[in-house]
């Protein structure tokens, strides 16, 4: 019985985020029901982590078990005429038996991206966030760079996060800006839930002047998540990678 790997892209704006709930659509859902149409079995996708309502992703991880021994090729084009134009399967890979996205997984990478300008971008709105007011790049720069490291993130997470540890490794923090737009890439070995919008949040903060660059050590020690920024908005989030060892995977096979 293979395990395949798929990588999955999808528009979150229309969905729940990724995993199933019994309160709105979820993307989980809407593959594992193409993958039972394709396989005319049930299968279960486990994936690298979860996004949250309104997340979009490049690049999401998620593997399942089948009976069913295709090319390779068969799962991506199968699965893709019988999903939504919004969600898309990218490419799939084997692995081994026993093979857990989410705890093999050596990082992920995530973008967020702002719109900085007074008058907002039609174009954009679904995948940014517009921010009005003028931000101070140096600072934020100075600031992102606090993160690196491993640290307590416990001020940097979602009020109802149930994680039984808070401790997360963040292994860069960049951010650049091309005209009016401003994108920040974050890479670590994991997050916490509403972890990456929630240090956005911050980071923009600094950029209006609310908190200064060494406040971020501040944060980091105290712990307390009302004492950190806002938490950015969902739809600026895009999971752009996720990574594993080479030894774990196949090359993948595409369309």
């Amino acid at each position: 019985m293979p395990t395949i790997l798929l990588t999955i892209a999808y528009d979150g704006t229309n969905y729940s985020g990724w995993q199933v709930q019994p309160n709105g659509l979820a993307v989980q859902q809407v593959v594992e029901e193409a993958l039972e149409q394709l396989l005319k079995e049930r299968v279960q996708v486990r994936s690298s982590g979860r996004t949250d309502a309104g997340v979009h992703a490049c690049a999401m991880a998620a593997a399942f078990s089948t009976t069913m021994n295709l090319p390779l090729r068969a799962f991506v084009e199968g699965a893709n005429r019988f999903l939504p134009a919004d969600i898309a399967i990218q490419n799939a890979r084997v692995v081994p038996d026993g093979f857990k996205p989410i705890t093999m997984a050596h990082a992920k990478h995530y973008r967020y991206t702002i719109i900085n300008s007074s008058v907002r971008s039609p174009l954009d709105r679904l995948y940014s966030w517009q921010v009005r007011e003028p931000l101070d790049l140096t600072a934020m720069e100075e600031a992102a760079g606090r993160f690196v490291g491993s640290h307590n993130f416990a001020a940097f997470r979602a009020s109802n996060c149930v994680a039984k540890t808070t401790v997360r490794r963040i292994d860069s923090v960049q951010i650049s800006r091309q005209r009016g737009k401003i994108t920040i890439d974050v890479v670590g070995g994991g997050f916490l839930k509403n972890m990456v919008r929630v240090m956005v949040g911050t980071l923009v903060d600094i950029g209006k002047g609310r908190f200064a660059p060494s406040d971020i050590e501040r944060l980091l020690q105290g712990g307390d998540r009302k004492e950190a920024g806002s938490t950015a908005p969902a739809c600026g989030l895009c999971l752009i990678d996720v990574v594993y060892p080479e030894k774990f995977t196949s090359p993948p096979a595409g369309v």
